[in-house]
C-alpha cells in the first residue's frame, strides 16, 4: 500500500468531518469534533430541536451522514433485528427495515441490548451488525439490503457489543465469545471474507465470563503503516496489519468483559483493561510486548464500558459504576484531578468539542466541563431517560439517543 492509499485509508472520511458522525465515537473513534456552535445548555423544553421515539429496544449509538441518522434496534425478545433510519432534519423515521429474524442467545448481560453494536456509515452505504446473528449492507438511498453474513459464528455469553470499522474496502469486525475469538475482515462490497485471525491464547477455562469482550477496534498510523488495535480477552492490546490480519504485537495481562475502545496519540497506545479495571499507556511495538513497553498505568476509578477520551495533552476517563471522573497527564500518567460527576452510572462514552467535554449518565444528566488541569464544570442538563450508546455530533448539533428517544439537541 503506497503512502497515498494509506493516507487515504486512515484518513477521516466524508466531505466534512463536522457535518459527517460515521462509526462509534466518531471520525477515528476518537470522540472529538471540530465542530463549533454547539450547546452546552438543554432540556426536555430547550434546545431540542426534534425528539422521536425509537421503537423496540437497543443501545447503538446513532451514525450521521448527510441527511441521514442511523442506528438499530430489536425486539426485547432479540427474535427481530431492525435498522432505522431518521431525516436529520425532521427528525422523521424514514425507514424501519427488518435485516433479520434471529433465534434469541442464551444469556444476555443486563447492561446489553440485542441490538448494541454501532452501525458505520459511508456515503451510499451502512453497514450494521448484530453479532453473530447476522451481519447487513444496506443501499442508504433505498433501504435495500445489498448484503448479509450469518455464517459468522460466536456464543457471545452476555450478548454482542463490538461495533465494525472500515478500513479502505474493508469492513473489519471483531468476535470474541465463550466458543470463538477473532477478528474478521470482509470485502465491503460483497460481504465475502478477505481475511479472519484467530486469537490464539489458551484461556485454560470453561468461565465464559473470561473469555467474552466487546472492544471496537482502532486504526491508528506507526512509522508510516497502518496498524489495527484490538483488545480481548487476556490480551488488553492486540495490532494486526489490517490489510492481511498478521498479527504485529500484543500486550498480555489477566483481564476480560471490556468494552471500551483504544485510543492513540504522543507515540502511546491507551487501553482500559475490565477485571481488573486498569488504563495502561503501551509504546506499540514488535512481538510480545512486557513491562519496558508499559509508559504508565492507572488502576483506580477506572471504567470498563466508559471509554476513555483523549484531549490534547490529558486524558480522561469515567469509572462506570457512581460515574467518577480522572483527568490524568496523557504522557506521564500522572492524575489531575478526580470528581464524582453525578448523574447515577455511566455507560456511554465522553465527547469533546468546542471547548467543553460532554459526560452523558444513565440517568439522563449530561454534565459539561471545560478541559484542563482543574475541575470547571460548565453546565448540567437533565433528559426525561440516560444514555447506554454514545451520542454523535454533526454540524451544530447533538444527536442523543436515551433509552426511548433519539434527541437533535441544537441552538435554537
Amino acid at each position: 500500500m503506497n503512502a497515498l492509499i494509506l493516507a487515504a485509508a486512515l484518513a477521516v472520511p466524508g466531505i466534512g468531518a463536522d457535518e459527517n458522525w460515521p462509526e462509534f465515537r466518531g471520525p477515528g473513534g476518537r470522540g472529538l469534533s471540530d465542530a463549533t456552535g454547539l450547546p452546552q445548555e438543554w432540556s426536555e423544553e430547550k434546545n431540542v430541536a426534534w425528539k422521536t421515539p425509537i421503537p423496540l429496544k437497543g443501545w447503538s449509538s446513532p451514525v450521521v451522514w448527510g441527511k441521514q441518522v442511523w442506528l438499530t434496534t430489536a425486539t426485547p425478545d432479540g427474535g427481530e433485528l431492525y435498522a432505522i433510519c431518521v431525516d436529520r432534519d425532521s427528525g422523521k423515521v424514514t425507514l424501519n427495515a427488518k435485516v433479520f429474524d434471529a433465534s434469541p442467545p442464551k444469556l444476555w448481560e443486563k447492561y446489553n441490548s440485542y441490538a448494541s453494536p454501532t452501525p458505520v456509515i459511508e456515503e451510499g452505504r451502512v453497514y450494521v451488525t448484530f453479532g453473530s446473528p447476522g451481519t447487513a449492507c444496506l443501499d442508504t438511498k433505498t433501504g435495500k439490503v445489498l448484503w448479509t453474513r450469518r455464517d459468522l459464528p460466536c456464543e457471545h455469553w452476555r450478548g454482542a457489543g463490538s461495533s465494525p470499522v472500515l478500513f479502505g474496502e474493508l469492513l473489519i469486525l471483531p468476535f470474541d465469545g465463550y466458543d470463538f475469538q477473532y477478528v474478521v475482515a470482509l470485502d465491503k462490497k460483497t460481504g465475502k471474507t478477505v481475511w479472519k485471525a484467530d486469537r490464539t491464547h489458551d484461556f485454560k477455562t470453561t468461565d465464559g465470563d473470561a473469555k467474552k469482550n466487546y472492544c471496537t477496534p482502532t486504526l491508528i498510523e506507526v512509522d508510516g503503516k497502518p496498524q489495527l488495535v484490538t483488545t480481548a480477552a487476556a490480551l488488553p492490546a492486540v495490532a494486526h496489519d489490517p490489510r492481511t490480519g498478521k498479527e504485529i504485537w500484543n500486550y498480555k495481562s489477566k483481564c476480560h468483559s471490556t468494552g471500551t475502545r483504544p485510543l492513540f496519540g504522543h507515540g502511546l497506545v491507551y487501553v482500559c483493561t475490565a477485571n481488573p479495571c486498569e488504563l495502561v499507556a503501551l509504546r506499540p511495538g514488535a512481538g510480545d510486548l512486557g513491562s519496558d513497553q508499559v509508559a504508565w498505568k492507572a488502576t483506580k476509578d477506572i471504567g470498563q464500558k466508559v471509554s476513555p477520551i483523549l484531549v490534547d495533552d490529558l486524558i480522561y476517563a469515567v469509572k462506570d459504576a457512581g460515574g467518577t471522573a480522572t483527568c490524568f497527564d496523557a504522557r506521564t500518567g500522572q492524575p489531575q484531578w478526580t470528581q464524582r460527576l453525578g448523574g447515577g452510572n455511566f455507560t456511554a462514552s465522553p465527547l469533546a468539542a468546542d471547548g467543553a467535554i460532554y459526560f452523558f449518565g444513565e440517568n439522563g444528566t449530561t454534565v459539561v466541563t471545560k478541559p484542563g488541569r482543574t475541575f470547571a464544570e460548565l453546565a448540567r442538563n437533565k433528559l426525561e431517560s440516560g444514555c447506554l450508546g454514545t451520542p454523535a455530533i454533526a454540524g451544530k448539533a447533538l444527536f442523543i439517543r436515551t433509552q426511548t428517544h433519539l434527541y437533535r439537541i441544537e441552538k435554537k
